[in-house]
């Protein structure tokens, strides 16, 4: 049985060559076997461009140019090398910083993006056209080598021999905290779903997720093991997304918070016609209960959950059953064999159940690691078990709630307070569309709590009708005492809110005693929804 993805790809287009593989909106599609044969003559270019196995590759493309991008992503491995993805609004600095830190031979890169790339680095850049254009643009060529050079090779089917233990890809991290890690994935836990020839269903799986983000990047070959064909939103858009369930009848769908906000908001969204999907998975980032309960209430029968996992995790997953979410609000659910999720105390002692602790994870046998840095592998990966960094509690079925990250724990007047729980407070409020709370120094209490708040469309609310709201909710120490108005809350290409950018927009006036409102011009941030 094949065990590397590029060879399960080649089964599948033995099976079903004809049968669309995936379909990006906007873009056009492409077969099983057109995406097998032309992994082949693009591993053959690789290897004629100099790719030895072990050499790591950069996929720098933009997200319409999916396509293109899967194609390079499988012809990679079949060249025995190691897949790193990058994100499209990356600027030249942390371009060179990658390229230096991962030793890359060859970058693949969008026309659009190729002045990222230094002249000065030993690696050689392949133009790569833009989505939809088979042809160099106007104007000079670029120098070195073309796509379509990459592409003029013998079809036939091509494979250099690899281990499963072989380095497979190189993920960077969102970086919410400060630079990016690299994160290690060996072909044999790059995921939990394992490859048997499926009967080809026909039915589609939706993501919207940036390929080179470890959400995008887990549905490139997910849907083909299921025998499910992938249609791939590139650029997401509520009325877009659901015209595309409409008409092409997903029954998989997979959204970070930021676009299910935006899902709801739209005019459509009560009358649009959403019975074909069965699983409704939200991830990347923790989901308002009112959210997911809007979520459920349209698709009724669907497995509606938040679901919870990382890059440096793999495979470990929560999975929500049918019905569950609505009963356990704030549940991201239970942990799928064989991962293992424990709560510890600061001494990595279990807690009890329903007690808050720090969220440590495992896949027996199968452990990531960072990629050259021996040191921060020490410190997060401990006797096999993830160090994630987030605090969170289990109850007595077994259910996890995450209530926010260690380092964002505010510690007021001596009480501990989770921001993902005050968060949830404020946001059962119909006014609010968004929420972030995080803590600030205070010359007294040590920390207090700050909120940022994004109403919905059309709706008013101000600070003493949601600190109200709030107090009916949590206790009078956990409710923000300063209240700040903002358009829109920054987040990564991954979803989540980068709460170090918020901090950027605090006046001096932040550390005040007292209570205090204010509404906060600042920067139009690329979201994921944009």
């Amino acid at each position: 049985m094949a065990q590397l993805p590029p060879e399960q790809l080649h089964s599948m287009a033995e099976a079903f060559g004809d049968d669309t593989a995936y379909r990006v909106v906007g873009q056009g599609s492409m077969t099983f076997s057109g995406w097998d044969t032309d992994a082949s003559r693009a591993a053959r270019g690789l290897l004629a461009a100099g790719v030895q196995p072990g050499d790591r590759v950069t996929i720098h493309l933009e997200a319409p140019n999916a396509l293109r991008w899967m194609i390079a992503y499988a012809a990679i491995h079949r060249a025995g090398g190691v897949a790193l993805p990058q994100n499209p609004q990356l600027t030249r600095p942390e371009v060179e910083r990658m390229l230096d830190h991962s030793g890359a031979v060859v970058a693949l890169v969008e026309e659009s993006l190729a002045d990222r790339y230094p002249d000065d680095r030993p690696v050689v850049v392949v133009a790569v056209p833009p989505a939809g254009d088979a042809a160099q643009p106007g104007g000079d060529p670029l120098p070195g080598p073309h796509w379509d050079q990459l592409l003029d090779q013998d079809p036939g089917y091509f494979q250099v021999a690899r281990e499963p233990g072989d380095l497979a890809d190189i993920l960077y991290t969102s970086g919410t905290t400060g630079h990016p890690k690299a994160v290690a994935v060996r072909h044999d836990n790059s995921s939990l779903v394992p490859f048997k020839r499926p009967q080809w269903s026909g039915g589609g799986w939706l993501p919207a997720s940036p390929p080179y983000t470890f959400a995008g990047l887990s549905f490139v070959y997910t849907p083909m093991k299921l025998g499910l064909q992938g249609i791939y939103l590139p650029r997401f858009d509520a009325g877009t997304w659901l015209d595309t369930v409409e008409s092409d009848r997903p029954g998989f769908v997979f959204l970070v918070p930021a676009m299910a906000t935006l899902l709801l908001e739209h005019p459509r969204f009560d009358t649009a016609d959403l019975g074909s999907v069965v699983q409704c998975t939200v991830g990347s980032a923790p989901l308002s209960p009112r959210v997911l309960e809007r979520l459920q209430e349209k698709m009724p029968d669907a497995l509606v959950s938040n679901n919870y996992g990382m890059t440096e995790a793999g495979s470990v997953y929560c999975l929500m059953p049918p019905g569950e979410a609505v009963k356990r609000p704030g549940s991201v659910g239970k942990p799928l064999a064989p991962a293992e999720i424990v709560c510890v105390d600061g001494d990595g002692v279990g807690v009890a159940p329903d007690e808050v602790g720090h969220v440590r994870m495992r896949i027996p046998g199968r452990p990531r690691e960072y990629y050259g840095d021996p040191e921060a592998t020490a410190r997060t990966w401990v006797d096999g078990w993830l160090v994630t960094g987030d605090l969170g509690k289990l109850d007595r079925d077994g259910y996890l709630y995450i209530v926010g990250r260690s380092k964002d724990v505010i510690i007021r007047g001596g009480n501990n307070i989770h921001p993902t729980d005050v968060e949830h407070a404020v946001a059962s409020h119909a006014a609010v569309r968004e929420v972030s709370v995080l803590g600030v120094d205070h010359p007294v209490l040590g920390e207090d709590v700050v909120a940022f708040v994004v109403l919905a469309p059309g709706s008013v609310a101000d600070a003493d009708e949601l600190r109200d709201h709030t107090l009916g909710l949590v206790a009078r120490y956990k409710v923000p005492r300063q209240w700040y108005f903002v358009d829109e809350l920054p987040r990564n290409a991954t979803g989540k809110v980068v709460k170090d950018r918020l901090r950027d927009l605090l006046p001096p006036a932040a550390v005040d005693p007292g209570e205090s409102s204010a509404t906060v011009s600042g920067p139009r941030w690329p979201t994921a929804a944009a």
